[in-house]
């Protein structure tokens, strides 16, 4: 159904990272959410009310707080898609994960409130009359919710949107939610234990599981999620591939949205090429990011030293020693400067959040390793936090 609207409606409907056709997906599922959670909570109504079903009858108002879920969705999209002006220069794209992050806060609202109503149902259970049309209402309700799942999830990946996965899991909570309604409702025939509180007492729980799920999904990109190694890696590939860059380090991925991203880092290439080729093989290489992973990119390029054989010789001792103080240290920017008594070695290093050394220690015992092997170098060292790669 989403596939087929997709083709009349989504022009270029397989552009996913087209900002056009990410706004009408989000639109698209939004209002395919209204419908059918407007539907389910009419039906699974007057089910439950029609069996005295607190459990289904919860579950009929969690599918209508999911219209609101989809409402909110909807606006999302359409706000984040807002074009960029002189107070927000790179968009409005994080409106998307502010969307995703009130659907969770939905979700977990539902829950408490199915929590506190099912707590009560175990101690003033009421007499349940399911009937077949109840049991029909709940196993359809299960099939409506799975096929929302899976186009929420599908499209969530496709066009890369934390809202639709939030969308998503609610649906596939919503699944395993009614199947316990299910349960409960046909145990319930057969034993005076208020099956029905309980049942929902399980309904609550995941639906704040889910909620507490999504609301973290979407909190990590607000508050600025490291990148995927992944992702990094691909970067680093395309980077390294234009000669003559023989090195890369201090990568940073602002996130502003789903197809806003602005890449910065520092490109090392030999220090005695020709400055003017050299700024237009960088030139060159911050075009070919930006169209690879549709983002804008940013690179400082870094002179370095590559013919002078004992600075490779230091490196490569650092490169075996460093790991060896903490785990996962690693340096950059090394320049070597001859003097009359000794030699500066100049360099940053990139301590770990895991390192539980100050960053005085560090750097000493840094130098302490260095001057074992080589004791004419002087290390000059800067600590960089590991927010960059």
């Amino acid at each position: 159904m989403v596939n087929l609207l997709a083709k009349i409606f989504i022009k270029d409907n397989k552009n996913y990272s087209d900002a056009k056709v990410r706004l009408g997906y989000g639109i698209l599922c939004g209002a395919v959410g209204i419908f059918f959670n407007v539907l389910l909570f009419a039906v699974k109504f007057v089910a439950g009310t029609l069996s005295k079903s607190i459990a289904l009858t919860a579950d009929a108002f969690n599918n209508l707080s999911d219209a609101a879920s989809s409402i909110v969705q909807l606006l999302g999209f359409k706000l984040s898609s807002t074009k960029p002006d002189e107070s927000h220069p790179f968009g409005h794209g994080r409106i998307e994960y502010i969307a995703g992050l009130i659907i969770s806060f939905l979700i977990l609202l539902m829950g408490f409130e199915l929590l506190k109503t099912s707590i009560s149902a175990l101690f003033e259970p009421s007499e349940l009359t399911p009937g077949i049309f109840s049991i029909c209402v709940m196993i359809g309700a299960i099939f409506v919710k799975c096929y929302m799942y899976f186009y929420n999830h599908n499209t969530g990946k496709k066009i890369n949107s934390v809202a639709l996965e939030a969308v998503a899991k609610d649906s596939l909570s919503d699944c395993i939610s009614t199947f316990t309604v299910i349960v409960a409702t046909i145990a319930g025939q057969f034993t005076d234990f208020p099956v029905d509180g309980a049942a929902g007492i399980l309904v609550a729980i995941f639906i704040l599981k889910t909620g507490w799920e999504s609301a973290r999904e979407t909190i990590d990109p607000l508050l600025g999620k490291a990148p995927e190694k992944d992702f990094v890696e691909q970067i680093q590939a395309e980077v390294m591939s234009h000669s003559p860059i023989c090195g890369m380090h201090d990568l940073i991925v602002h996130d502003y949205g789903p197809g806003r991203v602005l890449l910065s880092l520092h490109a090392e290439v030999p220090g005695d090429g020709d400055i003017f080729e050299l700024h237009e093989i960088i030139d060159e290489t911050e075009v070919a990011l930006s169209k690879k992973f549709n983002c804008l990119a940013v690179i400082h390029m870094d002179p370095i030293d590559v013919k002078n054989e004992r600075l490779k010789q230091v490196k490569v001792f650092m490169t075996e020693e460093l790991p060896k103080i903490q785990e996962g240290l690693k340096f950059h920017d090394v320049r070597m400067v001859p003097g009359v008594k000794h030699t500066n070695l100049i360099f940053d290093i990139v301590k770990p959040f895991n390192c539980t050394l100050c960053d005085e220690e560090l750097k000493n015992r840094v130098t302490e390793r260095i001057r074992q092997s080589f004791s004419d170098i002087n290390c000059v060292i800067t600590v960089d936090s590991p927010f960059v790669q």
